[in-house]
């Protein structure tokens, strides 16, 4: 933890962009993957005080923890405590988990993975064909996740899930009950950092079977490979896990409990923590921040690769006319934003991939890629005023009743008012604001039917690909609705799905440029309004050590231990 002196420096140095420090969703993680997302409420209980216990708070009842399901970072974070990848990130490093050793071809294509002696919760063996299950499970167009284009990088992943191939022709092969062959249809230089995404965690298949529902979330039906297994899930209430004496490297386990709570209210949650019925969070009221920064040495803010953005529909009136998405861009003050509103050391964003990832040759992405004629330090009043008239709403006169829809929080909701407030002094128009709780808003923005949403994306692995895949006219991520059908048409994207494509086979400049113009043509089209780039305001309890975040965001007690 850091001293309070060091954490105010910190603070300026993330103002200055500090993430230069930070590699790794996403969720990406939405927020899609998504983010500290709020969902449903909860009022944690004080079990266990005197025990060996962590209590940590998620923020919301995850919409799921299925590894091939989820796509967001409250699911991800019970995911990644029940279940273990090929590899995992440990102390902002990639190491052998299940794969105990693993071979690379020269050419990058091929890989495979030695699986180390691991048991599942239930006693049974982890083995290769659980891994081969999972993938193909996931790259299944019947399966229905919103991830497998996280697969694509295998080939033949991406014609099994299009319905132009077969599973047996996608290349991930369990040679035998140890061993895994994965070839890939080009070098992926973060191949490996994909294998501990909880999309490629292994499930199995005679589980699943059991109960095709709800198996997931079935203490009398799930079993786990990683360090604890579930012991209690109460809806909208909390998850209980315990120590899974069958994991391979239990001896380093700790802790016997650890229970993730789902209070949605930041205010809520720091009342929690202060009363000591919390031991960890990542969610305060955003008018604390600065007093906890003096006042609280177990508060620090952490930089994360993460953007917070609004999308907009662009098959829906009026936001299919792109003058309209111009003028609503220009016209926020992203400065004021991150200063009177989220006050957490966030940067204005304009542009989607965050400060700190690079391209092949290290250079800065964001620094090298520009800001698209978006300024983050004002707003461009005129400019969006000319960009309004142009689309017919001359002083806004005219413009038609638009609702603006985000998820159910306290800190949504202020950045949506102040942002609906820039909007009706700017531009002269009214915008209505809507919102839902979490897992229902999830469904209502990737069924296309809202005009303007709230979304975020939490980095999934240390690639600006990982903010660009998303907006392919096949990724499940797509819910701008940003791509060519019978009714619209796309021409950018259609452009843009190309490059990406072409990016996935291409190394070292080649790939740099192909990425920097799939960002422009995003950018173009205006589909989505960056805001800020996300920080994360974190405290835990000075009796917890050894408890980490990933570089993806995500907690991580598997080594933590508890000092009295």
């Amino acid at each position: 933890m850091y001293k309070k002196s060091l954490i105010l420096l910190l603070v300026l140095v993330l103002v200055a962009g500090a993430f230069a420090g930070c590699s790794s969703e996403s969720t990406t993680t939405d927020e899609t993957a998504e983010n500290q997302e709020e969902g449903t409420n909860s009022a944690q209980d004080t079990e266990g005080k005197d025990e060996n216990i962590i209590r940590v708070n998620i923020n919301s009842d995850p919409k799921t923890i299925d590894p091939q399901l989820n796509s967001a970072i409250d699911g991800g974070n019970i995911i990644m405590h029940m279940y273990e990848g090929l590899m995992r990130e440990i102390d902002g490093k990639m190491e052998p988990a299940i794969a105990e050793t693993y071979d690379v071809s020269d050419d990058g294509l091929k890989y495979t993975f030695n699986l180390r002696d691991a048991k599942w919760s239930d006693g049974e063996p982890v083995t290769a064909h659980d891994f081969e299950f999972a993938w193909k499970r996931a790259l299944d167009p019947n399966t229905g996740s919103e991830y497998a284009t996280q697969l694509f990088y295998i080939k033949g992943g991406q014609e099994f899930y299009e319905g132009k191939g077969s599973r047996e022709d996608v290349a991930v092969k369990a040679v035998d009950e140890k061993t895994l062959e994965v070839e890939l249809t080009g070098p992926t230089p973060y191949f490996l950092d994909l294998t501990a995404f909880f999309t490629y965690m292994p499930v199995r298949e005679d589980i699943i079977a059991k109960d095709s529902d709800g198996w997931s979330r079935n203490p009398d039906v799930v079993v786990a490979n990683g360090p604890f297994k579930l012991e209690e899930y109460v809806t909208g209430d909390k998850f209980v896990l315990t120590k899974n004496e069958n994991y391979w490297n239990v001896e380093n386990i700790k802790i016997d409990k650890l229970v993730a709570s789902m209070i949605v209210e930041s205010s809520t949650i720091l009342t929690a923590y202060e009363n000591g019925e919390l031991d960890a969070i990542d969610n305060v009221p955003k008018q604390e921040i600065p007093k906890l920064l003096v006042e609280d040495p177990t508060f620090e803010i952490r930089p994360i690769l993460a953007t917070y953005f609004y999308i907009f529909n662009v098959t829906e009136p009026p936001v299919d006319d792109i003058n309209v998405r111009k003028a609503l861009t220009y016209a926020i003050d992203r400065k004021a934003i991150v200063e009177t509103v989220t006050k957490g050391g966030e940067m204005p964003a304009a542009g989607l991939v965050p400060p700190g990832l690079t391209d092949s040759k290290g250079n800065n992405f964001r620094d090298v890629n520009g800001n698209f004629g978006i300024d983050p330090q004002k707003a461009q009043i005129e400019k969006a005023k000319e960009y309004l008239a142009k689309a017919g709403y001359p002083d806004g006169k005219g413009f038609p009743k638009t609702t603006m829809l985000y998820n159910t929080s306290e800190s949504h909701k202020a950045v949506a008012e102040a942002i609906q407030e820039m909007w009706r002094k700017n531009l002269g128009i009214d915008i209505e604001l809507a919102n839902q709780e979490w897992a229902v808003f999830q469904d209502t923005r990737a069924q296309g039917n809202f005009v303007i949403a709230r979304r975020g994306w939490f980095a999934d692995y240390a690639d600006p690909m990982t903010f660009l895949d998303l907006w392919t006219s096949y990724s499940g991520n797509n819910d701008a609705q940003w791509k060519t059908t019978d009714e619209h048409k796309f021409p950018n994207n259609e452009k843009y799905t190309e490059l990406v494509e072409k990016s996935k086979v291409a190394t070292g400049e080649e790939r740099d440029e192909l990425l920097y113009e799939a960002e422009k043509l995003i950018m173009e089209d205006m589909v989505v309004m960056p805001v800020y780039y996300y920080t994360d305001p974190t405290a835990v309890k000075d009796h917890i050590k050894d408890w980490y975040k990933t570089k993806l965001g995500y907690w991580y007690f598997g080594n933590a231990e508890i000092v009295k």
